[in-house]
């Protein structure tokens, strides 16, 4: 069994924010499903299972994201080596995909939050870029940079031809990781 794990925040707030791309993969990643995710108040988390694959978005606000992610992982016994969680990365460029296995948050207080509730980083991690203060120069250049305001505002306009290429990639990246393998996607994508 695979348990695949978009991080965002819920509310129509946040619907197209950077924070949001971990949903916004699992949307385009299901899409072709006849079910539809289902708010499951129990586990904290919209999930929808297909057979042997389960997706879910926790709702529990993106700090708190291991709450719901532990409670999944434990009600369906998955072993953390099927566990695949998407998220949005600072520490890479806008539309560089990199999939690990480990590691810390870097900063990331969802994966942080996933990581302690887990006791561990042993999780595959579909990282998806959306930049920062380095790698995206020209109006932010210079200016302070607030990295809690920039991950839950909505992509700029002449950014969001990029972020739909990188959600397709990231489907594509999600894919290679069950059908070919965890070495197979890293040798893709990173």
């Amino acid at each position: 069994m695979k348990l695949i794990i978009g991080l965002g925040n819920p509310g129509d707030k946040y619907e197209n924010t950077r924070h949001n791309l971990g949903f916004k993969v699992l949307d385009e990643l299901t899409e072709h499903l006849t079910d539809n995710f289902k708010l499951d108040k129990k586990l904290k988390s919209e999930v929808l299972k297909n057979g042997d694959v389960i997706f879910i978005k926790p709702q529990t606000f993106m700090n708190n994201s291991g709450m719901g992610v532990k409670l999944v992982v434990d009600y369906f016994k998955v072993p953390l080596s099927d566990v695949i969680l998407i998220h949005d990365e600072l520490d890479l460029p806008l539309g560089k995909i990199k999939i690990r296995i480990g590691g810390g948050g870097s900063g990331h207080h969802g994966v942080e939050s996933v990581i302690k509730d887990l006791n561990s980083p042993d999780f595959i991690r579909v990282r998806l870029g959306i930049g920062n203060i380095h790698s995206l120069g020209g109006e932010r250049a210079g200016k302070h940079f607030d990295t809690n305001k920039f991950v839950v505002e909505d992509f700029m306009p002449n950014e969001k031809s990029k972020v739909k290429k990188m959600i397709k990639d990231g489907v594509k990246a999600i894919e290679m990781v069950i059908e070919k393998g965890l070495e197979v996607a890293q040798n893709q994508y990173n």
